[in-house]
C-alpha cells in the first residue's frame, strides 16, 4: 500500500478482505465471507448456535453472563426434565434390588442360563428397566456437549464478571472454589448411588470419579463449570427428593 499523508480534520478509509482481531460470533455474522464458519461449535453445531442465542438473549435481560448461564442450566434442566427424572429413578430402583441381584448372582455363578432366567424375572418383579438409566443420558448428550461447545467458543465470555472473585468467565478460577464445589456436590452426588454390595474396585471407581472430574475442571474456563456446578444441584436436589420418597414408600 503506497504511503497517504492525512491533513489535520480529515480522513482516510482502506477498504480490506483481512480481519484482525477475535472470533465473535456476533461480529462475524455481520461480516461478508461467513467468517461465522471459522468457529468450531462441534458435532451438534446446530443446537451450539441455538445455545448460544439462548444464552445471549438471557444476557439482554440480565447483564450478566453468569446469571445467563445459570438461568440456561436450570431451563435445560426443565426440558430434560422428564429424561433425568427417569434416569434417577432408574438409579434408584437398582439400588434397591441390588442385594437381591447379588444373591441370585451367587447362587446361580455356574449356570449363565439360570442367571439371565432369574436376573429378568427379578427386574420384571421390580419394574425395572436397566435400558431406563443409559437411554435418557444418550438423549441428553448431545445437547450438552452442544452447550459445552457454545460456552468454551463464546468470545463474549472474555473479561465477563460474574461475582466477586469471578471478574472473566473464560479463564479458570483463580482460587479454583468453583470446582472443588462442583467435585463436592459430585462426590455426594455420587455417594447416594453407589448401591450396598458393591464390588469395591466399582466403589472407588465412584468416589474417585468427582475427585478426577474436580482435576479435570481445574483450569476450564470459569463459565463452563459454573454450568458444571449448577446442573449437578440441580441434578443432585432431584435425586435427593426421589430417594426420600423411596424411603418413605419402603
Amino acid at each position: 500500500m503506497p504511503g497517504v499523508t492525512v491533513e489535520a480534520k480529515s480522513k482516510a478509509e482502506y477498504k480490506s478482505d483481512f480481519y484482525f482481531g477475535p472470533k465473535d460470533y456476533k461480529q462475524f455474522l455481520k461480516l461478508p465471507y461467513h467468517l461465522d464458519r471459522s468457529i468450531a461449535f462441534g458435532f451438534f453445531g446446530a443446537l451450539g448456535k441455538i445455545a448460544r442465542n439462548v444464552l445471549e438473549t438471557f444476557y439482554g435481560w440480565t447483564g450478566n453472563y453468569g446469571v445467563a448461564i445459570i438461568m440456561m442450566t436450570v431451563l435445560l434442566q426443565a426440558i430434560l426434565f422428564k429424561f433425568t427424572l427417569m434416569q434417577l429413578k432408574s438409579a434408584a430402583q437398582m439400588k434397591k434390588i441390588q442385594p437381591e441381584m447379588k444373591r441370585i448372582q451367587e447362587k446361580y455363578k455356574g449356570n449363565p442360563e439360570a442367571l439371565n432366567r432369574e436376573t429378568m424375572a427379578l427386574y420384571k418383579k421390580y419394574k425395572v428397566n436397566p435400558l431406563a438409566g443409559c437411554l435418557p443420558m444418550l438423549i441428553q448428550l448431545p445437547i450438552f456437549l452442544a452447550l459445552f461447545n457454545a460456552l468454551r467458543t463464546s468470545w463474549a465470555l472474555h473479561g465477563a464478571k460474574f461475582v466477586f472473585w469471578i471478574t472473566d468467565l473464560s479463564s479458570k478460577d483463580p482460587y479454583y472454589l468453583l470446582p472443588i464445589l462442583m467435585g463436592a456436590v459430585m462426590f455426594f452426588q455420587q455417594k447416594g448411588n453407589i448401591p450396598a454390595g458393591t464390588d469395591p474396585s466399582q466403589a472407588a471407581m465412584f468416589k474417585y470419579m468427582p475427585l478426577i472430574f474436580t482435576l479435570l475442571f481445574m483450569n476450564f474456563p470459569s463459565g463452563l463449570v459454573l454450568y458444571w456446578l449448577t446442573n449437578s444441584l440441580l441434578t443432585f436436589g432431584i435425586q435427593s427428593v426421589i430417594n426420600k420418597k423411596m424411603a418413605k414408600a419402603n
